[in-house]
């Protein structure tokens, strides 16, 4: 099931603009620095990502070769708080080696490649779903290419315009079929929608009081809504190590 035909997406947006106003989504002062927060965000509070982007500014990481030529243990030291550090360590070497080798480690190249092409080279690279690459297209690169995330499953769950269990692609579309293809639009819409889903829309349940959106729910009121529980990563948190060089049996030899 895509997005329930009708689904007056537009004045859900008037509303919620003309409740809150703008949002000056996303935070950045380079559109490398949104990159990485856009890889750092996954699965944890915006506030933890902050804190670590903080962090590498001060180490003065935030920078594709000086990222490069950083020690990886203490490149995880600075995103720690946004957890799973290790993982988000690598990604963020393995985005700045591919701009590198692909691009000269220039952003603006890299934004120079069509928004579908653009689009297949992220989603190839480790770590780098749909909600991020979406999200790096739209925020650091100008694309208008709508960001579907769990807030914005909830709300559309919630107001019985969609299942929100629904393929990404199959929501963005809908997202997208609706709505002009300005990606300033997009931005502030899915600014305004994050908004909703920490202020009213919950996870466990929707504080529909004051929203914004409570005019456009069904008569009935919200339609009840069990998000899918979300899988834990597969590796625990551990202190970066270097490469282990088998010498011979039994024995290792860190490089």
């Amino acid at each position: 099931m895509a997005i329930r035909k009708g689904t007056p997406l537009r004045a859900w947006f008037e509303a919620l603009h003309r409740t809150w106003g703008p949002q000056g989504w996303w935070p950045g002062r380079t559109r490398f620095e949104i990159i990485v927060g856009a890889i750092l965000t996954q699965g944890v509070a915006w506030t933890n990502v902050e804190t670590a982007i903080g962090a590498l500014r001060r180490a003065r990481l935030l920078d594709p070769a000086r990222l490069l030529a950083a020690a990886p243990g203490a490149i995880a030291r600075c995103v720690r708080p946004a957890g799973y550090f290790n993982q988000k360590a690598r990604r963020l070497l393995e985005f700045a080696a591919n701009l590198r080798d692909r691009h000269g480690g220039r952003v603006d190249r890299l934004f120079q490649a069509p928004t579908g092409a653009l689009r297949r080279l992220l989603l190839g690279l480790p770590g780098i779903g749909p909600e991020t690459a979406d999200s790096i297209l739209l925020y650091a690169g100008g694309r208008p290419v709508f960001v579907i995330d769990a807030y914005t499953r909830r709300i559309l769950a919630r107001h019985g315009a969609a299942t929100g269990l629904e393929p990404y692609d199959t929501l963005r579309a809908g997202f997208e079929s609706v709505l002009p293809a300005d990606p300033r639009l997009y931005n502030e819409f899915h600014a305004l929608i994050v908004r909703a889903g920490k202020e009213h829309c919950g996870r466990r349940a929707p504080r529909c009081s004051g929203c914004p959106l409570e005019p456009f729910l069904p008569a009935g009121g919200p339609v009840t809504f069990h998000a899918p529980d979300r899988r834990p990563e597969r590796r625990p948190n551990r202190a970066l190590r270097r490469p282990v060089r088998r010498t011979a049996p039994g024995r290792a030899r860190r490089d």
